[in-house]
């Protein structure tokens, strides 16, 4: 793909799917001198006003008619397999062969969210996002991705000098390890609300939640019912120590998690951390230890010391990684 003025550019269809938005765009340019590529038509739409990923493409298109997209990548909140999507939270089911049929692409990829997310990393602009931990990245590493939501995703973008692909993992549900005494004692609590104490059953929105249980039964303090809202609120107001205690833990902890992540994805490219939750948590995760704990690997510490980390808080990342997928294969 080269930097081609826009009457020259093959346009390429885009899109976000979630269980709540359903976003679409087209990309028109790629800005060779600034590795960006240039979103134009940036539409969004319930998810539940359609009730098929069909109906939602013929939708959007109906509204940039002077335009034909011949191929197309989409970011899905939900696993591929075999050529299947099955979104669950919209009861929407597609067969990749059949809607590239549907709307004669001549080019479809499927892609789930973190994937594109990693495919994004390398396309992302410094000025719009958080240096958590400074480094010197590898151009040629390998890049990991990941972050709490809804679940907890990760992803890596494996590089070589020659080409480059992305690794999609189930790293959420990596059994949760301790660091501190406290990680300890609150793995213990843990483990008397669930079966299995993975990386998701705390960094996620529902995990903040068992988070702040443990906390309290650690802190001998009678836990109350609060949702993640609530325990985010009582923490910025000041109101409850203990849910002040339990997000500077998750900030402190995720730490460690990221340090394994890079670890395990050999990430001298660099971690990039996203999701729903951290960036609305920008001054108490620079206040936290995750640095100190993201350094703290024993005889691989000082391979740790030059990744550099970024919270992502920049728009459109499902859909600059969407396109960057296509970009990826293209130049593979």
């Amino acid at each position: 793909m080269n930097s081609k003025p826009n009457s020259e550019f093959d346009p390429i269809l885009v899109a976000d799917i979630g269980g709540t938005n359903a976003r679409f765009a087209l990309i028109t340019a790629f800005d060779l001198q600034k590795k960006q590529f240039v979103i134009e038509y940036n539409i969004t739409f319930p998810s539940a006003n359609f009730g098929s990923l069909e109906a939602a493409i013929t939708h959007y298109l109906s509204q940039v008619s002077h335009i034909q997209p011949r191929r197309a990548c989409l970011a899905v909140a939900g696993p591929i397999k075999v050529g299947q999507v099955h979104l669950t939270n919209l009861g929407w089911h597609f067969s990749v062969a059949q809607v590239k049929a549907e709307f004669n692409l001549a080019q479809l990829e499927v892609i789930n969210d973190f994937a594109a997310f990693a495919y994004a990393a390398p396309y992302l602009d410094p000025q719009q996002n958080i240096a958590v931990k400074a480094g010197q990245a590898d151009t040629d590493a390998n890049i990991a991705v990941m972050g709490p939501g809804t679940g907890f995703g990760a992803a890596c973008l494996v590089r070589t000098s020659q080409s480059s692909a992305v690794l999609s993992c189930e790293g959420g549900h990596i059994t949760l390890a301790s660091v501190s005494e406290l990680d300890t004692q609150l793995i213990i609590e843990l483990r008397k609300l669930l079966p299995h104490v993975s990386v998701e059953t705390v960094f996620s929105g529902p995990g903040i939640a068992h988070l702040y249980q443990a906390m309290a039964a650690a802190k001998g303090v009678d836990a109350k019912n609060l949702t993640a809202a609530q325990i985010s609120e009582l923490a910025n107001s000041g109101e409850c120590a203990i849910c002040d205690a339990t997000l500077n833990q998750f900030c402190d902890w995720i730490g460690s998690v990221a340090g394994d992540l890079a670890l395990a994805f050999g990430a001298l490219g660099g971690v990039y951390i996203g999701g729903g939750i951290l960036p609305r948590m920008q001054a108490r995760l620079l206040a936290s230890r995750f640095v100190e704990r993201f350094g703290a690997k024993g005889i691989m510490s000082q391979y740790v010391s030059q990744i550099p980390v970024t919270l992502v808080t920049q728009d459109n990342i499902p859909l600059i990684g969407a396109a960057a997928c296509l970009y990826v294969n293209e130049q593979s």
